[in-house]
Formats: structure tokens, sequence, C-alpha cells
């Protein structure tokens, strides 16, 4: 009785639209639509003057329809056995390594979370984004998650003869590989940010997207806000790209892949100076946090900085002609 009560609870919220909440007509779903906003959730965790001026409404009316879609969606508080349940719902893409799965709990990158790996050119971070765009659509019995993959490229690293390369070495068809990426160049940190928006709009549309890799996050963000004068707003713009990607993850059951630029910390006497640009907000916001750095004989080094439920640790992978491997084959 209580497992129908469930099911109808999730078809009920499944079936819900934006043009059932009291006060949204045609042209606000329109406009929500239009900022990325798709679905009863997007509303209920806004706030009112946000719904007011995406959305074209008065804030009184705003607050309403947010309390309205809060109601439909049942928000609130949940057993921890409850939660656990949900948590049944994630899936795992294969690293291609399976040293580095092991380091990540067994099954490779998580999604509902963001995975950050950071380190300096030439340590696996932009091998290890193309590997897991090639790796997401293969069968879930292989590692994959039989979908597709979104391909942020801020800095002019998609290399469609590198994927064609490891989709070959997995014996699989380079080019229906390539037509299940979805490659976009972003040029400015606001396009950057509007790329987001428009995941949603494709997931919608149909495309069974199971992964985000952006290559790299930080780099316009970096290049646009320079100075100790302009740190406050980088970070708070960074911050909200972060909480959106977040968002997506969670939403719409995918995994984010985003690499980080580093520099060296002058007041780092002893050890390795190499610290993650982005600050304590990327740290926070990254549900795995790996560095990533050369080793002995063209291997790679990983190291696990930071996790919710896994210990610090670190291990040896390399990069051949199928992307990410254990062992140096080529």
């Amino acid at each position: 009785m209580v497992e129908k009560k469930e099911k109808k609870k999730k078809d009920d919220e499944a079936e819900a639209k934006l043009s059932d909440l009291p006060g949204i007509g045609p042209s606000s779903v329109e406009k929500l639509e239009a900022a990325g906003v798709y679905d009863i959730m997007g509303v209920a965790v806004m706030g009112p003057k946000e719904l007011s001026e995406l959305a074209g409404l008065g804030e009184a009316v705003a607050r309403k329809v947010i309390q309205a879609a809060r109601k439909m969606m049942s928000l609130g508080f949940q057993d921890g056995l409850e939660f656990a349940e949900k948590r049944q719902e994630v899936s795992y893409i294969t690293t291609g390594s399976k040293n580095l799965n092991d380091l990540l709990g067994g099954r490779g990158v998580e999604t509902k979370s963001i995975t950050e790996c950071f380190g300096a050119f030439g340590s696996g971070k932009t091998q290890l984004g193309l590997t897991l765009a090639v790796n997401v659509q293969l069968p879930i019995e292989q590692g994959g998650a039989e979908g597709k993959a979104v391909y942020i490229d801020t800095e002019g690293t998609f290399r469609p003869e590198r994927i064609k390369q490891i989709a070959i070495a997995k014996g699989l068809d380079a080019n229906s590989v390539l037509k299940n990426i979805l490659v976009a160049r972003a040029f400015n940190s606001d396009h950057q940010i509007l790329l987001i928006d428009r995941i949603g709009e494709m997931i919608k549309d149909g495309e069974k997207i199971r992964i985000v890799i952006v290559d790299s996050l930080t780099a316009h963000f970096r290049a646009e806000f320079s100075g100790r004068g302009q740190l406050a707003d980088r970070q708070q713009k960074l911050n909200k790209y972060l909480h959106n990607l977040m968002k997506i993850a969670e939403q719409f059951n995918l995994a984010v892949y985003v690499t980080n630029q580093v520099m060296a910390n002058p007041a780092m006497m002893f050890g390795d100076p190499t610290t993650a640009i982005g600050g304590n907000i990327v740290g926070h916001a990254s549900t795995y946090r790996i560095y990533l750095r050369k080793g002995k004989k063209s291997s790679r080094v990983a190291k696990l900085i930071d996790s919710p439920n896994l210990p610090d640790n670190e291990c040896v992978f390399y990069v051949g002609l199928a992307g990410v491997i254990d062992e140096q084959v080529e």
C-alpha cells in the first residue's frame, strides 16, 4: 500500500507541468523555459524575486506560485532510509582505469555529483574528460551509462580525431561515438553559463545526456576577472555557475566532470606549491576532488583530495590509445 502511494506521488510529480501552477500562463511558461526552467522543481527552489524577474510576475504572485510548487513537490525532510532508497538511482561511468575507479569508490564517476580534476598542463585532465565522453556510451555491464555526453570546451581542447582514436581502440564505431557527443565552444563566462541552461532544454527534447564535461571550469572566469578588486565578483559568478551544475546533476541524474587550472602558491615553503584555482567555492562545490600530476615513466598520479565518503588516497594510471588505462601498453 505504501509502495503504491509512493508510486502515485512520483507519477503525479512527473505529470505536473509549469502551466499547472496558479498564476503561470503561456507567456510565463515561455519566459521560464527560455531561462532554462522546465519543471515544477525548478520553480520550487527559486526565490520570489528571481521568479518575478524571470516570469514577469509581481513578487506577491511569485511567492504564491513558489508555495504551490513546493506543495506539489512535497519538499521537506525525509528519513535516512528514504534517502538511501533514492540513492539507488545513482549510476556510474568507468574512467577506463580500474585503479582510478577504485580511487573513486570502485565503479568510476558518479551521477548526481561533481567530480573535479585539477593539475598542471599534461597531467591528464582533458584525456580523462575525452575518455569519459566515450565511456558514457558503453553498455551498463561494461561500466557505461548508455547515454550521450555534453562537452563544454572553453580552451579549444576538444579533438574529434582523439575521440575517434579512443573509440576505435575500444572496438566502437568512431562516427557513431562522435555523433553522441554534443560539443559547444564557450567563448566567455556568460556563454559558458548560458550553455548550462541549454542542457535542460536538450534533455526535455529527448536527448539522453548522462554526463556533462566542462574543460576547463575556471579559464574564462580567471581571464575576465583579474586582480584583487574583481575577486569577489568572480567568486560570486563562479559560485552561481557551480550551483547550476549541481542542480542539473541532481535534477537529471547525470554526472558532471570538470577540469580546473592550477597556480603556484608563493606562501608554500615546503612540499608541492600547486593550488587549484577558484578557492574554497570550487572546493566545497565539488563532490569528489582529485589532484593529477605526472609520475615516473609517462605515468599519471591521481590523488583524492576530498570526498564525502572515501578516504584520501592515490593511484597510478596511464594515458594510451584507448584513453585512460591501467598499464602502459602503447
